[in-house]
């Protein structure tokens, strides 16, 4: 007989909410139980919004999820989990298996008011990343202070030491392997990938679904020299990583990477050394600003192996810079600009301020920039540009992020100003989405929005070799997006 635990009631019992069994029950029949009620919540993830804190930790914990945080934070990282596919869903790696770091020179960047030009030796932290377990071995990611030359297979070789699982009853965990390989290019298969279906209440003759397998193009030639970067709103950082770390550190290994760029990282200033410490080796600079005026709200960072010339945060514009929504790190061939576009909210309320102030500035901002060497712009910037853009264009043209005004301002301030969207100059009439949310279970029909780009100078769009979405990757409403550039 199993001890008390807290279970789902099922749905055909009238009551949806969580429950403490009275009486023991058996153990296969509890499981069944928290099986069904996390099924049922799968199947209807706008219920997570109902449910009390109470409710959320005691489901997260028979998910074998750490529960911890506000409860937005247990949303998300509950949403991630229910959102993955099945056959996909691993147990997380607990706190005691997580990595220990040394730090050195450790200094947070705090929001500035006023643009300010930092060298790098007052803005950046070498870490030096270790495993506390299986006898303190080092993961080693391979990452120079360079843009990296591309092998045959694409690949700048990050090795790691090989993780493996071993199970004891329900309890899982993460050992280190004493063999240490070469990581593979992609993550395992996932027999459920809506995004490749189309989805879109409109479609035009000649649309297709982007296929993250077919559209991507073939490697560049050994010896092609060029820079990979990777752009994800996370929709809170700390709830990510509440998750094990797990989506984070599998991009890492895949796409292996030059910069990452974050958006909504919903950090405090007194969180920046915590998360510093979660990097993973060979990406010594990293770049935060955090939102000052709504503490735990916004927020970006940069995070790169290659070392940069300079950074900047913010606009320089004091209005504009409160709310931790722009870094800016100077490399010897480009800028390139982490943001985080304002929403324009619930009622439209910040609508004439995004587009009559935000985007001007940002815009002009950008132009000055351009004026010494081109400029990248990547980042959560909240617009469906057209209609292609968005699964039901119809039922959104005064939401927030589809607005006439919002488009017409994001082809004003940035597309008719020399700045090509990426994606789209590689993939037209591709329908291709990067934002979801947690309602109406849209991941899973794949009913979303692209709000997620990379816009580059004119002057290097012919470099650009490849715009890609990973829509396979989960953690967050957003999915990461990433742009190989030949330098």
């Amino acid at each position: 007989m199993g001890t008390k635990r807290r279970t789902l009631k099922s749905p055909s019992g009238g009551d949806k909410k969580m429950k403490k069994s009275v009486q023991p029950e058996d153990g296969a029949e509890a499981e069944a139980n928290i099986d069904q009620g996390i099924e049922t919540l799968r199947n209807d993830l706008s219920r997570l919004e109902t449910m009390t804190v109470k409710e959320l930790k005691a489901v997260m914990k028979d998910a074998g999820i750490h529960a911890k945080g506000r409860k937005q934070d247990l949303i998300s990282a509950l949403g991630s989990f229910l959102l993955k596919p099945e056959d996909e869903v691993t147990p997380l790696i607990s706190k005691d298996t997580l990595p220990v770091v040394k730090t050195k020179d450790a200094g947070s960047a705090p929001s500035k008011s006023k643009k300010k030009d930092l060298s790098i030796e007052d803005s950046t932290q070498v870490l030096t990343f270790e495993s506390d377990v299986s006898g303190s071995r080092k993961l080693k990611h391979r990452g120079t202070s360079q843009m990296h030359e591309s092998d045959h297979n694409g690949n700048s070789g990050i090795v790691m030491e090989g993780y493996k699982h071993h199970s004891s009853g329900s309890q899982t965990s993460l050992k280190v392997s004493s063999k240490t390989s070469t990581l593979e290019k992609s993550l395992p298969a996932i027999s459920d990938e809506p995004w490749t279906v189309l989805a879109h209440k409109k479609p035009q003759p000649g649309w297709v679904s982007y296929n993250p397998v077919m559209m991507r193009p073939p490697p560049l030639p050994d010896g092609t020299k060029m820079v990979k970067l990777i752009s994800w709103n996370v929709n809170g950082l700390r709830a990510l990583l509440k998750l094990g770390g797990s989506s984070a550190l599998e991009l890492a290994q895949r796409e292996n990477f030059d910069v990452l760029c974050l958006q909504e990282t919903k950090l405090q200033e007194k969180d920046v050394e915590e998360i510093k410490e979660r990097l993973i080796d060979g990406y010594d600079y990293s770049f935060w600003t955090c939102s000052l005026s709504k503490l735990g709200y916004s927020g970006t960072a940069v995070i790169s192996r290659i070392k940069p010339i300079s950074v900047r945060y913010g606009l320089g514009i004091q209005d504009h810079d409160s709310e931790g929504r722009l870094v800016t790190v100077e490399f010897d061939t480009f800028y390139l600009l982490s943001g985080y576009v304002p929403n324009s909210g619930e009622g439209l309320k910040r609508l004439t301020y995004r587009v009559t102030e935000w985007d001007p500035s940002l815009s002009n901002y950008m132009k000055d920039l351009e004026r010494s060497k081109p400029v990248i712009l990547t980042g959560d910037l909240n617009c469906a540009h057209e209609e292609i853009d968005i699964y039901n264009p119809a039922g959104n043209r005064r939401s927030a992020g589809f607005t006439d005004e919002e488009r017409q301002s994001f082809e004003k301030n940035f597309l008719s100003r020399g700045f090509v969207d990426t994606f789209r100059r590689h993939h037209s009439g591709v329908v291709g989405y990067t934002y979801w949310g947690y309602r109406h279970v849209g991941r899973k029909t794949n009913k979303g929005w692209r709000l997620d780009y990379f816009l580059v100078s004119e002057s290097i769009a012919d470099d650009v070799h490849d715009s890609y979405i990973l829509p396979d990757v989960f953690g967050s409403d957003h999915c990461p997006i990433g742009l190989v550039l030949k330098v």
